[in-house]
């Protein structure tokens, strides 16, 4: 078995070498420290790798939030996107990963009067080259809340106009306790016309009811965090009827202090996380990085914890059949990819 990319002394895992799915992770939060070195270089700043990493500590969720906007300044041109794809497609290749669907920070670009369909266009070029010929990238297009409904329509409409680049879904990111859900629902309702697919933040730091509302009032297939529903049973279990998954990222939340804040504490340890509980009570669950070099992890990392904190070889196989279940990909595709993915799993004994 590999060990990770960037955690060499982490403990393998049984589902290492299967081909796994990707759906929570942003393209903006692989920037590794190396790379944001090199972008800023293009833009006439010097950094330091060493003060990358001092950047990617975070005490609370503003911090995070504060350090995303800094070091996607230097995201400038559609080459800066094209050089983090590249990047970011040699990990997940290396970890095999076969399908990721990625979020895409679009309602940034806006906000810098940036050409989202030429940044996209060089995205895509990268994704379709023969060095990741195995891998298959789709894209979600995400509004950032704390911008407002009218920035989030925008983006709507910017993830309609773009589905031949393989946007597959819009989301809505960023600061969940800014403004009611109720105001974004017009570009909620857009994005379901241009029959693009559903997902929303929601549950990561605020609470129970705003993954309720996610559902209700957007229409999210699928949420992203929701941790808040280890302190609502009556939600968990609403959530298995309505079969909405929860797309659990356990490092992001400690890094960001998410899970202590659900807690009610003022720290929390990675034992605390909610993801056995949710898997053992049957709600639809998936394991993703969110941030990868921002949290410090990988694919491999988040399996490994997951596996620490007690959830087992066959729960492990359960989360990866789970994100392609639950995948935006068309029926056909899906099917393909789950009877490759269960035939690797039978080969290796896992089933």
């Amino acid at each position: 078995m590999s060990t990770s990319l960037r955690n060499p002394s982490r403990v393998p895992t049984v589902v290492d070498k299967l081909p796994k799915a990707e759906t929570h992770v942003h393209l903006e939060g692989s920037i590794r420290p190396d790379t944001a070195v090199e972008l800023a270089k293009r833009h006439e700043v010097a950094l330091k790798p060493e003060s990358v990493v001092a950047r990617y500590s975070y005490k609370d969720f503003n911090g995070f939030l504060q350090t995303f906007k800094w070091v996607t300044s230097y995201l400038q041109t559609p080459e800066d996107y094209a050089l983090i794809t590249r990047k970011f497609a040699e990990e997940l290749v290396a970890q095999d990963v076969v399908y990721a669907e990625v979020t895409i920070s679009a309602g940034v670009m806006l906000r810098r009067n940036q050409n989202i369909e030429a940044n996209l266009a060089a995205i895509r070029a990268i994704a379709d080259s023969v060095p990741f010929a195995r891998l298959k990238m789709v894209f979600i297009l995400d509004a950032a809340r704390q911008f407002g409904h009218e920035e989030a329509l925008k983006v709507a409409l910017e993830a309609g106009r773009l589905q031949k680049y393989g946007v597959v879904a819009f989301g809505m990111g960023g600061d969940e306790l800014a403004f009611p859900t109720e105001h974004f629902r017009p570009a909620f309702d857009h994005a379901r016309q241009e029959n693009l697919r559903i997902v929303c933040h929601a549950g990561e730091v605020g609470g129970p009811a705003l993954i309720r509302e996610a559902v209700t009032l957007l229409g999210a297939e699928r949420i992203g965090h929701g941790i808040a529903a280890m302190n609502d049973p009556a939600l968990a279990d609403w959530l298995i009827t309505r079969h909405v998954t929860l797309e659990n990222c356990p490092t992001s939340n400690l890094c960001t202090g998410a899970l202590a804040k659900q807690l009610g504490k003022p720290e929390a340890a990675l034992e605390d996380h909610p993801l056995p509980a949710f898997v053992k009570r049957g709600i639809p669950v998936t394991l993703s990085t969110d941030d990868a070099a921002l949290f410090h992890t990988d694919l491999l990392t988040e399996y490994s914890k997951a596996a620490a904190i007690g959830v087992t070889n066959e729960q492990l196989v359960k989360l990866i059949d789970t994100a392609y279940q639950t995948s935006f990909l068309p029926p056909d595709q899906k099917q393909k990819y789950l009877n490759d993915f269960r035939a690797a799993a039978k080969s290796a004994g896992l089933v």
